[in-house]
This record gives structure tokens, C-alpha cells and sequence, in this order.
């Protein structure tokens, strides 16, 4: 018997790697990584030392955002 497993969407997930937020914004990966390495960024969400990105909190950070 075999489980089918659904991929969920990635405008549909509250939190992204960081490789499913860069496809998502446009934004490099590296570049995504130095901005989440900030204490003060408000978008990472840290799950022992795998990193995560709140993708409302970046639409948000990005709407308001003039350059990054």
C-alpha cells in the first residue's frame, strides 16, 4: 500500500527554508542568510540551528522595505 504524501504549496506554508524563501522572494540565499543572522531580524524563526523564515513576517519586512 503506498501513502501518498501532498506537497504543500509554498505561498501556503507559514514557515520556509531558506532555499523555499529565496525561490519565494527573489532574494539570494546568501543574502537571506546574512539578514536572519541579525538579532534584530523579526522574519527567522530558529529550530535548534536550522533556520527558518516566517513568510508573513517577510511579506511584511518586504512591503515596508525600500532596499535590502
Amino acid at each position: 500500500m503506498e501513502v501518498q504524501v501532498k506537497e504543500v504549496p509554498i505561498w501556503q506554508k507559514s514557515n520556509l527554508t531558506l532555499e523555499e524563501a529565496a525561490a519565494y522572494s527573489g532574494i539570494g540565499i546568501n543574502k537571506l542568510r546574512s539578514m536572519t543572522d541579525s538579532d534584530e531580524c523579526k522574519f527567522v524563526l530558529w529550530n535548534g540551528t536550522k533556520r527558518l523564515i516566517k513568510r508573513r513576517k517577510l511579506d511584511e519586512y518586504l512591503d515596508t522595505a525600500f532596499s535590502i
